[in-house]
């Protein structure tokens, strides 16, 4: 359908269909194209394009100094995308903004990490001196004598922080990739998260209003992927994974390939 200023013109069909179904399905005016073309739904000749790399440097090659990256991960390593963490440090890629759920706790609470380890997380930006800014919920280690990377860099007021409600965070994230720019919500008014936003009474209580949230590149983790970029989580790995993926310009994920898609 092409919408110009005389109207609507039908230019294509489904298969099967003819302008006078079209027509019957609405009480719109409609013209004809002169010339109206079937849909088609075959794909194209040859092998499609990948969206798989050889490795996590390949994947994040085009990341620039100031992007905003989403980091998946909730307090332990679960869910994290540990190699294409590691890659984005070996990058080099420099002041970023990060937005995730903590700031880098995993290595400081060792939940979840086996045995001996040092989990891999957001500590491996913030020490190499490549974060900006972090909109995160828990930004700080819950132990006042283990501080986090990030907890030290803020305090020697070498990063920012927004911090965001957790649950507010996540339907940012799920307002971002919905394309929906912004929304009421009743968490943080009355409080330091509600200075500088704009605010109504709704039903007799009071709202602030909160922005969705977008980036260029999310670094994610799933279970299983194809060669079309589509991804599978496992379990409570999901976490944010799902709602950051479609809010980002790019994804990079990492998951077991599935063979039988490719």
């Amino acid at each position: 359908m092409r919408v110009s200023e005389i109207g609507l013109t039908l230019t294509e069909v489904a298969p099967g269909w003819s302008a006078e179904d079209v027509r019957a399905m609405t009480a719109a005016s409609i013209s004809i194209a002169p010339v109206l073309r079937e849909m088609g739904f075959a794909f194209p000749p040859g092998k499609p394009p990948s969206k798989v790399y050889a490795d996590g440097p390949s994947a994040i090659a085009d990341l620039p100094d100031g992007a905003t990256v989403f980091i998946d991960g909730f307090g332990g390593p679960g869910g994290m995308a540990h190699h294409l963490l590691v890659s984005l440090r070996d990058r080099g890629s420099r002041a970023l903004t990060i937005v995730s759920n903590t700031a880098g706790i995993a290595r400081v609470v060792s939940f979840g990490t086996p045995p001996g380890r040092t989990a891999i997380d957001h500590s491996v930006l913030v020490e190499n001196g490549q974060v900006a800014k972090a909109i995160a919920s828990f930004p700080v280690s819950p132990s006042v004598s283990r501080p986090s990377e990030f907890e030290l860099a803020y305090r020697r007021g070498e990063v920012d922080l927004e911090l965001v409600p957790q649950g507010t965070l996540a339907e940012r994230l799920r307002a971002g990739g919905a394309g929906i720019e912004a929304f009421y919500t009743p968490t943080g008014a009355g409080t330091l998260i509600a200075e500088g936003k704009e605010s109504r009474v709704i039903n007799g209580r009071e709202h602030i209003l909160e922005h969705g949230l977008r980036a260029d590149f999310a670094l994610i983790r799933a279970w299983k992927a194809d060669t079309r970029g589509n991804l599978v989580y496992r379990g409570t790995s999901r976490n944010f994974n799902a709602v950051m993926a479609p809010a980002a310009q790019g994804y990079r994920g990492r998951g077991r390939r599935d063979s039988a898609t490719g």
